[in-house]
Parts: structure tokens; C-alpha cells; sequence
């Protein structure tokens, strides 16, 4: 069970993907890192430039409706992962939450990290973020190309 926890947990502050390690639950866990990087930074976003939210909320839309079938893919790898950690349903339920909650706390962390750049940094990041999105970076497939090889050889 401590590989899954290791797995998942996002380490805050980790910039995009470097090397695969063949491994993967930990591949699988960088790609839903990355994911849940891309939630924080919006989610600061909204916070911290209001001014901004609209314009970031349309991008972000169409930016998971581009990453849909990744995102789904992703989500329900995880929650196979830990249910196959799992020995009963009672303990799958207590492993989801305990795992979501981890991940959230994680989230959370980096989304502070985010908001303590402080104003005018963070107000100009935020602004670029329509655009950010549409490009490379922002595409986990191609981000994660090599993670997701590791994780596409399991079913």
C-alpha cells in the first residue's frame, strides 16, 4: 500500500515530466500529478485575478474537452490501482478517500506555492493562461509521452 500513496502523491512543486522510470504506478502518478497541477494553477487563478477568471474558465473548458478521453483514462487507472490495493469494499472505500483526500491536500499545496508569487507575478501568469493552454506544454499526452507508453502496456 505505501507504493500507491508514493505513487499518487503530486510532489509539490515538480515541474513537468523528466524521465519515465518504467514503473507504472509512478508513471501513473507523475501523468496525474501534472493533471492535478493543471487543476491547482487554475484554481489559483480564480482566487487570486478574478479579472481573469472568465477568459480562464472558457480555456480551461476547452482544454480538458480536448484532454476528455486522457483525463478519463487517467482517473479510472487510479481508481483501479487502488481498488486492486484494496482486499474488500469497506477498505477500497477508506483506501479512495484517503488517497482523494492526500491528492486534494497535495493540490492545495501547490495552489499555495502558486498564490505566494505574489500579485503581479501570479496576475501575469494568470492572464497568459488561455494561451499557455493551447500549447505544448499543456498537452499531458505529450508532456507525459513516455509515462504513457509505460502505463498504455497495462490494460
Amino acid at each position: 500500500m505505501p507504493a500507491i500513496a508514493a505513487a499518487l502523491a503530486l510532489a509539490a512543486g515538480v515541474a513537468a515530466a523528466s524521465e519515465t522510470t518504467g514503473d507504472y504506478a509512478t508513471d501513473l502518478g507523475r501523468v496525474y500529478g501534472g493533471y492535478q497541477r493543471m487543476l491547482a494553477m487554475k484554481e489559483a487563478c480564480d482566487t487570486a485575478v478574478p479579472p481573469a477568471r472568465a477568459a480562464n474558465e472558457k480555456a480551461f473548458t476547452a482544454w480538458q474537452a480536448r484532454h476528455r478521453a486522457l483525463i478519463q483514462d487517467l482517473q479510472r487507472r487510479v481508481t483501479a490501482m487502488i481498488r486492486l490495493a484494496s482486499k474488500d469494499p469497506q477498505e477500497y472505500a477508506r483506501n479512495l478517500g484517503k488517497y482523494e483526500g492526500e491528492i486534494l491536500q497535495e493540490r492545495q499545496e501547490y495552489k499555495d506555492l502558486l498564490l505566494a508569487l505574489g500579485p503581479d507575478d501570479l496576475s501575469e501568469q494568470c492572464q497568459r493562461v488561455p494561451e499557455m493552454l493551447k500549447g505544448p506544454g499543456a498537452d499531458l499526452g505529450k508532456v507525459y509521452a513516455a509515462e504513457w507508453a509505460t502505463i498504455r502496456k497495462r490494460k
